[in-house]
């Protein structure tokens, strides 16, 4: 008997718990759902949806909505680099030219009109652009001609976009680009147009440019 009540305690024991120490499982009727189930769903959905700098795919962030035509003048140039201003404002160009939807001014033939004009003083907003300094460093030498085997290209710029009356909408006055260029030449030639590293350089700054551009809105 004490052998048959001790097996009885513990198969009641094991059964006992076994159903009752189980979670619950919560139903939902069909077609109806708690209050605060839809709450929480709303807020869950806001939160991943409003994070900074979040966009979802195919969201268009846009300038001001008076802004439709900027101008972009060939940038100043203030080094002795040959037409390196040039390549950066026609990679600039490009890069809003395929981005966006903005009707973009270049090139003599649109930034001036037949009668002498500036045609930049009828864009919405005209984008001016520096070049403030370039240098070449070499990286690495030739161990059998001792000549420099790769170079580290950099090129600083400032840049500002201000609209019709002057106001500026962006500016970043301290922009500063490097690439390095594997070379079998002296340095001398480095700064040349068609530079790969130049090119290079050119197309990181216009990406970069018109994406702190449209971001900023």
């Amino acid at each position: 008997m004490k052998l048959g009540r001790a097996w009885g305690r513990e198969n009641f024991s094991r059964h006992f718990l076994a159903r009752h120490m189980t979670p619950p499982t919560l139903v939902i009727p069909s077609g109806r759902k708690p209050a605060r189930n839809l709450l929480f769903s709303a807020m869950l959905l806001l939160l991943v949806t409003a994070g900074c700098g979040y966009h979802t795919v195919g969201h268009s962030v846009q300038l001001p909505a008076n802004v439709k035509t900027i101008a972009v003048p060939t940038f100043k140039n203030e080094t002795n680099t040959y037409r390196i201003e040039q390549m950066l404002t026609n990679s600039v160009v490009r890069e809003f030219t395929t981005r966006t939807h903005y009707h973009i001014l270049s090139g003599s033939s649109e930034l001036n009109g037949s009668n002498g004009n500036d045609a930049s003083d009828a864009a919405d907003a005209t984008l001016h652009g520096t070049v403030l300094s370039t240098s070449a460093s070499p990286l690495t030498y030739n161990s059998a001609t001792g000549q420099a085997a790769s170079v580290l290209i950099v090129v600083s710029m400032k840049v500002s976009l201000a609209d019709r009356q002057g106001k500026v909408i962006y500016q970043n006055p301290s922009y500063l680009f490097r690439e390095q260029y594997e070379v079998s030449q002296d340095l001398a030639s480095f700064f040349e147009e068609d530079s790969p590293a130049f090119r290079r350089l050119s197309q990181d700054f216009a990406r970069t440019l018109v994406s702190n551009i449209l971001e900023d809105y």
